[in-house]
């Protein structure tokens, strides 16, 4: 069931009043176990996101991917502050010079910029920013194969 329910989202939610509903009336089952059973997929981390994806650029704001250079010895106390802004929608750490990227979403441009100039002055780091100069949209579709041992469900 997990599978069909995974292959089954992955086009797309219906728009309609109640979507896990009619998810569910596709699939031979009810709206509350396609909830449980999704809350179940993002518990156990089969599913890592559930969500809408959002072209914000159409609404007039904007994603931008920062870095940091972050002192190895400071990179919990930076990573608090970071995290702290609203406008910061995930942060992760790489092996690299530049150690942490995080990406900032607001509602203008100015509003971003805002953002990681206040970023900047609370960590007192250099904001390394890379907004986003063309969008591409590469689906990858993986088959979900009935049969295939994928662990407890």
């Amino acid at each position: 069931m997990d599978l069909m329910l995974i292959d089954r989202l992955h086009d797309a939610l219906p728009l309609t009043e109640r979507p896990f509903a009619d998810v569910g009336a596709e699939l031979g089952i009810s709206e509350d176990v396609v909830i449980e059973r999704l809350r179940h997929l993002l518990a156990r981390g089969t599913l890592t996101r559930f969500g809408p994806l959002f072209q914000i650029e159409r609404a007039g704001g904007l994603f931008v991917l920062a870095a940091l250079e972050v002192p190895e010895g400071e990179f919990e106390r930076i990573t608090a502050i970071v995290n702290a802004f609203p406008e910061v929608a995930h942060n992760y750490r790489r092996e690299h010079q530049l150690n942490m990227w995080f990406v900032v979403a607001a509602e203008t441009r100015e509003a971003a910029f805002d953002a990681l100039a206040r970023i900047e002055a609370a960590t007192a780091l250099k904001v390394h920013a890379f907004p986003k100069e063309r969008e591409y949209f590469v689906e990858l579709r993986l088959p979900v194969t009935a049969g295939v041992d994928h662990g407890p469900v």
